[in-house]
């Protein structure tokens, strides 16, 4: 078991590596999420108005809405490629477990569509008043919630790869299990800005994320074999 370890890593960093560069070769496929999420956020207080109580309210809530929709529009093409060029049937029959593979495109989902939510929420949140401390926590929560959405996603993703109009599937899938993410996320970051306790928001994310790691390679991986019979 020791001796497979390192071909499993070396086959999720290959995974890892190998998409990042198509990534970089096809940037529209990170900035088009990325672009959503601000429009959104900027957009909300041009149509509720300036109130600072109303921003200030609404804007936990907002971001982490703009946040799901823009996880859920970069998910579809998770395995899409793989699926067109075959690259798929490759990972099917690979001496690498499946599971490893699928756990590879799931962090590269989070390193381009996640990551970048994350880092540019601290400017998305001025628009809504956000002090320091509360835009803060607004990182962390989003960092453990998208780390959630795209393990999450990988699932959906692997079960409508090649299907016509599967995006609209994929959300229908993806949606009740990311509930539970959307609504502590938001209500953690209104507790800080009530200046009320947020270790149990925060040690719900942490769990549920670990919790999803521990199984969505392996469902990713069956519904992987799923569609592809």
């Amino acid at each position: 078991m020791t001796g497979d370890a390192p071909a499993m890593l070396a086959g999720m960093l290959g995974v890892i590596r190998r998409d990042l560069l198509l990534a970089w070769k096809r940037p529209g496929d990170i900035l088009n999420p990325l672009f959503f999420f601000v429009m959104v956020a900027a957009l909300f207080p041009l149509a509720v108005g300036p109130s600072p109580e109303q921003l200030e309210f609404s804007g936990p809530a907002v971001l982490w809405v703009a946040a799901l929709l823009a996880m859920l529009l970069s998910l579809n093409s998770l395995f899409l490629s793989d699926f067109e060029d075959g690259s798929l049937d490759q990972m099917l029959v690979s001496p690498v477990p499946l599971p490893a593979l699928a756990l590879g495109k799931s962090i590269m989902h989070w390193l381009t569509s996640g990551l970048p939510l994350v880092l540019i929420s601290p400017v998305v949140a001025i628009t809504f008043r956000m002090p320091a401390s509360v835009t803060g926590f607004l990182m962390i929560t989003l960092l453990l919630g998208t780390i959630s959405l795209s393990l999450l996603g990988s699932i959906g993703a692997a079960l409508t790869v090649g299907l016509h109009r599967g995006t609209a599937l994929l959300s229908l899938l993806i949606l009740p299990l990311a509930m539970p993410v959307l609504i502590f996320g938001a209500r953690t970051v209104s507790l800080v800005a009530a200046g009320d306790g947020v270790a149990g928001g925060l040690y719900f994310l942490g769990a549920y994320a670990v919790l999803v790691l521990s199984f969505a390679p392996f469902a990713t991986a069956a519904a992987l074999r799923i569609s592809n019979e």
